[in-house]
Order: C-alpha cells, then structure tokens, then sequence
C-alpha cells in the first residue's frame, strides 16, 4: 500500500502567555495543541488504497509575532502584508512562511474564543498572505474554553473566514470544554478513553477525503482561471 504524506498546516490561534490573576495557564490552548500534534504525528489511516499520514506544520502567533518571527516586521496590526510586497522583496520569513501554507495540503485551526468571536492574532496571521495561498485545500476546526461550550461560538465566526480564504472547512468540529478536565499541561489526555476526543478523529477523517480528493482533482485538471 502506498503512503500519502499530508503536509498539514495547524494555526494555533490564542497569543495569550500571561495567567490570570485568580490563576490558571498562562495559555490554556497549550494543552490542546499539544494533544492534536501528537494525534497528528501518530494517524495513519487507509483512505482509497493508500495510508494517509500528516506532515505537520505549526505556526504559533508568540512564536511569529516574536522579534525574530516570520510577521515581526509586520506585527499583529498587520502593518505590511506578504501580498503588498513586490515579487522576491518580502523578508525572507514571511516569503517562508508563504511558501509553506501555499505548498500546504490543508489546514487546521486550533483557537480559544476571544468575546465569543475570532481572537486578533489568528485573524491577523492568517490575513497576512493572500487567498491564493489557501484556496482549494480543506481545512478544519478545534476549540477550546474553560466554559461549558468549548469554544464552538468561534467556530461559528471561523466558517466564513476560512471559506474567503478559500479553505473551506469541514462540517464537523472538535469543541472541548475544560481542557484542564482533558488533558494535562503536556497534552497528554487524562482519560484517553473519554468521548470528548473522539471529536477530532472523526473530522480528522473528513479532512483527510477533501484533503486527497481536491489534491486529486488539482492533478488531474488544475484550479478555475
């Protein structure tokens, strides 16, 4: 059997590195990015006569908003994206950072709810690059809150976001509730039997049928003009 080797971009969306004063993670999506790493890094499912593993990619907004990150010029006020740059006079960073995303396969979302709504930093670095470097890949959304909802009013506001990018998402979502409940602060699960993390496997498998199908389709009669 073949293997197909996914190159899968995760957005982590939470820029947060400052616990409350009442107590808590400094970044609570710690724990869950952790977690869906190692889901990514250990699938390998049988999809149409071949194995389907991830190659993934996670870009962090404290790691590329940081001094030496591939947005630091730019910021999370989005002062200068990769899309105004002239052919060849982005910093090489952001050109990287492009290269990878447009080079991805599809994408995943993994972000808190800030006021209910897409957190500043996840819309920021998604925006800095054009649609064209998302547009006919898949992509699919995990949240996360310490409440009883677990983030799914974000996953509402991410549907139409994600689909003018031009990655569309997929229909099912992974929403946990109490991460602190689920994991540990590593990401190991608590219970790796609770039916919470069954969410993720299952749009896992609707991510990986777009992610091949469109990649199919791109093959064999390219993209719209």
């Amino acid at each position: 059997m073949t293997v197909r080797v996914l190159k899968t971009v995760v957005f982590m969306g939470s820029a947060r590195d400052m616990a409350a004063a009442w107590g808590g993670d400094s970044r609570l999506g710690t724990r869950v990015l952790e977690w869906v790493k190692s889901v990514l890094s250990a699938r390998s499912e049988e999809l149409g006569g071949e194995t389907i593993k991830h190659d993934v990619t996670v870009f962090d907004p404290l790691d590329v908003f940081a001094k030496e990150g591939a947005l630091a010029t730019s910021g999370g006020e989005l002062r200068h994206p990769h899309f105004f740059y002239r052919s060849g006079e982005a910093p090489s960073e952001m050109n990287a950072m492009a290269d990878v995303i447009r080079a991805a396969d599809c994408f995943l979302v993994v972000t808190a709810e800030y006021n209910h709504t897409i957190p500043p930093a996840l819309s920021s670095m998604m925006g800095h690059f054009g649609g064209s470097c998302y547009a006919y890949k898949p992509s699919g959304i995990v949240t996360y809150s310490p409440g009883p909802w677990g983030g799914s009013r974000v996953a509402v506001a991410l549907r139409p976001f994600l689909s003018e990018l031009g990655c569309l998402p997929v229909s099912k979502l992974a929403c946990f509730p109490s991460p602190t409940d689920l994991f540990e602060a590593d990401g190991t699960p608590k219970d790796p039997s609770h039916r919470m993390l069954k969410q993720l496997p299952a749009m896992l498998s609707q991510l990986e049928w777009f992610a091949v199908a469109l990649s199919n389709q791109k093959s064999m009669v390219g993209i719209p003009s």
